[in-house]
């Protein structure tokens, strides 16, 4: 997943019920699915930001310090405007890039 290239809206937006039921017949469903993608959209992310802060992980207080704390508010900042795995999850299941199958119990 590039986090660089998501479409998605950074901002509340109302989408069509029937557009997004459509693709499995119930609301329901479909919340279901992208409630379970959007859960997996923030697991990659928060993996990945741990990641780079974890590049910043220092054991010695230095004047370093100061600049690195710059870079880490500069990463943590970068995160904080992205989207919410919600709404990425949303525009991947209106966008067909979101997998998923029914099991017959």
């Amino acid at each position: 997943m590039n986090l660089k290239e998501l479409n998605a809206p950074n901002t509340t937006v109302t989408f069509n019920r029937q557009q997004i039921e459509s693709k499995v017949g119930n609301i329901y469903e479909a919340i279901v699915i992208i409630g379970k993608r959007a859960e997996q959209i923030n697991t990659i992310i928060k993996n990945d930001l741990n990641q780079k802060l974890d590049e910043f992980a220092s054991n010695s207080d230095s004047l370093d310090e100061i600049f690195e704390n710059r870079e880490q508010i500069e990463v943590s900042k970068y995160y904080e405007r992205l989207p919410k795995p919600t709404l990425i999850a949303i525009q991947e299941w209106l966008d067909n890039e979101v997998y998923f199958r029914k099991t017959d119990a």
